[in-house]
């Protein structure tokens, strides 16, 4: 082991037991919220177990507090950017829209006041006199749409033990409110863990507001901040590109420290590519993995192929390049779409006492720190050779598809290309997707068609991947 801060990692933790330390610190990346059922009844004792030498090494290496208290332990994290491709899951594993978290905010805050049990027309009459104060949401029980939005969110605090059923069903609530009911009990140090802000919220006039700290007040302050910056962007992201960050971000990305930090303390390998790193999720450390299963995944990988081999024929056209936006115009929509929803221009200023012309930098797009001129350029593929090169992989692949993807060849394109912009592997534009540099990994893919056994056609495929390194 090396000296220095590499020397703190796991450093009290014996060489036969760092595969389990490694597994709950990806535990603790993969769910930030444990309790004594969640993610499973094994995971909180784990988190108990190692907790001193969790708080130590996740403060140092990755700037995140760890809280453990009575069935709960909650891991605080900070986000350098603003990251749409994690939002909050049905169990149905549909994306949460804004109806959906709103409930959630306003059952959290119902439950914080709340005594140790709850109906869940007791909760729902609660959330409805706030969402009645807010302008386009309600909520009526008299609505389907909106009764199955809210026990979306009840199911969410459900599955996470901050409300545990005792008795009735929120599904039959669901489909009838005046025949059925469910009773919660309501675990409140799970309701205090599950909303933690790192900012009073009442005071931000942007979102952007949420990623934005102080600077150190000295150079050792900075340089140690800038380290944990380049750690966070390694296990947050798919892949980190040398040309989206900050030099001084940067230069840490560089160093074979970095690599040993983050090996030795996620038991994940790191891959170095001149564009940049990738750290190898081989062990769950996400949920967002790829390759993957399920038809979107397929048919992603498959046409990553096409566009890779594309950008190297050497018989075709050259493909133009275009210079990639920087994170913050590409994150400039949603910031603004979040910033609508709150309260109009001059409301807020009026509560809080804030001065409406003090545009100061704590409104600062996220990431809108300065870059060098190591500003990149990619190959630029359209639209139209993306629609052509689908087509050509369902006239050869076609029957391992459910028939809703078959009837719907356009959709299935844009969902896959949704599931590669979301692991950085292509950029949407308009017009056609920036390949990104990770897509020379997945160049050569083969696909196998596996036949099912007493059938013609066949429905699943294998696929593997040679990589390009």
């Amino acid at each position: 082991m090396t000296s220095g801060i590499q020397s703190r990692v796991a450093g009290d933790v014996p060489v036969l037991e760092l595969a389990a330390y490694q597994r709950t610190v990806r535990l603790l990346l993969r769910h930030p919220l444990v309790t004594a059922t969640y993610p499973d009844g094994r995971a909180l004792p784990a988190v108990r177990r190692w907790s001193a030498t969790l708080r130590v090494d996740l403060a140092e290496m990755l700037g995140y507090r760890l809280e453990v208290h009575g069935d709960t332990a909650r891991l605080v994290r900070l986000h350098d950017g603003l990251d749409p491709t994690q939002p909050a899951l049905t169990r149905t594993g549909r994306p949460f829209d804004r109806q959906r978290y709103a409930y959630l905010a306003l059952a959290l805050a119902v439950l914080g006041r709340a005594s140790i049990q709850i109906t869940l027309s007791e909760l729902a009459d609660a959330v409805a006199a706030d969402a009645a104060r807010i302008s386009g949401l309600g909520l009526d029980a008299d609505r389907g749409a909106d009764r199955r939005a809210f026990v979306d969110a009840v199911l969410w605090l459900e599955d996470r033990g901050a409300l545990r059923l005792a008795d009735g069903s929120a599904g039959a609530w669901a489909s009838d409110p005046d025949a059925a009911e469910a009773l919660y009990d309501v675990a409140r140090d799970v309701v205090t863990a599950a909303y933690r802000p790192t900012r009073v919220l009442q005071h931000l006039r942007s979102v952007a507001a949420l990623l934005e700290r102080p600077p150190g007040t000295s150079d050792n302050a900075r340089r140690r901040a800038a380290a944990q910056r380049a750690r966070r962007a390694v296990v947050e992201s798919p892949v980190v590109y040398y040309a989206e960050v900050e030099p001084e971000v940067r230069n840490h990305l560089r160093t074979s420290t970095l690599v040993e930090d983050i090996e030795r303390l996620t038991g994940l390998r790191v891959e170095r590519r001149s564009e940049g790193l990738v750290l190898v999720d081989t062990a769950g450390l996400t949920d967002r993995r790829f390759p993957g299963t399920g038809a979107v995944a397929q048919a992603a990988l498959l046409l990553l192929g096409e566009i890779a081999d594309r950008v190297v024929d050497p018989d075709a056209e050259p493909l133009p390049k275009l210079a990639a936006p920087s994170p913050p115009e590409r994150l400039a929509d949603l910031v603004a779409t979040v910033d609508a929803g709150l309260p109009v221009a001059g409301l807020l200023e009026a509560i809080v006492g804030l001065n409406p012309d003090d545009a100061d930098a704590r409104h600062r797009e996220p990431g809108s720190g300065e870059r060098d001129a190591e500003s990149a350029v990619y190959p630029f593929v359209p639209d139209a050779f993306l629609r052509a090169a689908l087509v050509g992989l369902m006239r050869r692949y076609g029957k391992a598809f459910g028939e809703k993807w078959r009837e719907d060849p356009d959709r299935l394109r844009t969902a896959a290309i949704e599931l590669l912009a979301a692991h950085r592997l292509l950029m949407p534009m308009d017009g056609g997707v920036l390949v990104l540099p990770l897509t020379g990994r997945y160049r050569n893919v083969i696909a196998t068609i596996r036949g099912r056994r007493g059938a013609t056609p066949a429905t699943l495929f294998d696929l593997t991947e040679e990589s390009e390194h």
